[in-house]
């Protein structure tokens, strides 16, 4: 083949997913319902039953394209959040916050800072743009945080980390975390993966920071695929300054979040009753997600 196709794809690896229930059923020739998938960490309960009632009623509407700004979601989720619609910026999945980050402020020759067990699409997407990625050391599995700091160099445009970690489950103490975001550089965006943060009891909430501008270099993700169980409609956001927020408007593609999508995360913000399910299968009883 003769396409001029990039030069980082080269070394680019592909990122390989949990396989479908239905797959390993079929291959070993087995019931699906005696498997049990414990590799992406999908809700063990299904979908928020509002969703699914709320999405049942859209779907005479699917011959009509979503609402692009997804008004009536990012009014829910900032009243809920208490910041503006302005600091909300939606994603197919939060996977694709992370690539709006990258396209925003990575270039060849750039560094992105990540720890050693992090979540594997953050250098994926790092390499896709030609990023350097610098991986430091992890400690006792989880992040070290005073590492990843004396790892930043002028080069240095992103770091991420995870709070739950994910795959690790390592969780940073509060006095790390908040000692961190202070003093990670201004010119140095910090992106704080918090797709877990509604299994903990006592996070720390750096929305505040954000409210009130007191740090416009952080972009919080979240996600409606794990305690929601909206995996398979990957919907995810971030919560940031709101001019960093609109610089990720100009790169999010029209009509990111399709119809179900907002339908059915609009419905199961709502649904307090399946959230407290999975809180107490997950959290009391153990069950894994």
């Amino acid at each position: 083949m003769k396409l001029p196709l990039s030069p980082f794809l080269k070394t680019l690896p592909v990122y390989q997913p949990g396989r479908p229930i239905e797959e390993v059923a079929r291959e070993l020739n087995l019931p699906a319902d005696s498997i049990i998938k414990v590799a992406s960490n999908e809700n063990p309960f299904g979908p928020s039953p509002l969703a699914v009632a709320a999405m049942q009623q859209a779907l005479s509407g699917v011959n009509l394209y979503p609402d692009g700004n997804a008004f009536y979601l990012k009014q829910k989720l900032a009243a809920k959040l208490g910041v503006e619609t302005a600091n909300l910026i939606l994603g197919n999945g939060s996977n694709e916050i992370i690539e709006f980050v990258a396209h925003a402020l990575l270039a060849p020759g750039d560094d992105a800072v990540v720890s050693q067990f992090c979540f594997a699409i953050y250098p994926i997407v790092a390499k896709m743009f030609g990023a350097n990625v610098v991986t430091v050391p992890a400690k006792n599995h989880g992040h070290d945080l005073s590492a990843m700091l004396r790892a930043i160099t002028p080069r240095t445009k992103i770091i991420f980390v995870a709070n739950p970690n994910n795959p690790t489950g390592t969780l940073v103490p509060r006095e790390e975390v908040v000692q961190f975001v202070n003093e990670v550089p201004d010119d140095v965006l910090l992106v704080m993966d918090e797709a877990y943060i509604e299994f903990l009891d006592d996070a720390v909430d750096l929305i505040p920071l954000i409210r009130l501008g007191a740090r416009k270099n952080l972009i919080l993700m979240r996600t409606f695929s794990k305690i929601y169980g909206l995996a398979g409609l990957r919907i995810g956001y971030g919560i940031a300054n709101a001019e960093l927020a609109s610089a990720l408007e100009k790169i999010r593609q029209p009509f990111n979040i399709n119809l179900l999508a907002q339908t059915a995360a609009l419905a199961a913000l709502d649904d307090g009753e399946h959230v407290r399910k999975t809180l107490v299968a997950v959290t009391v009883l153990g069950i894994p997600i």
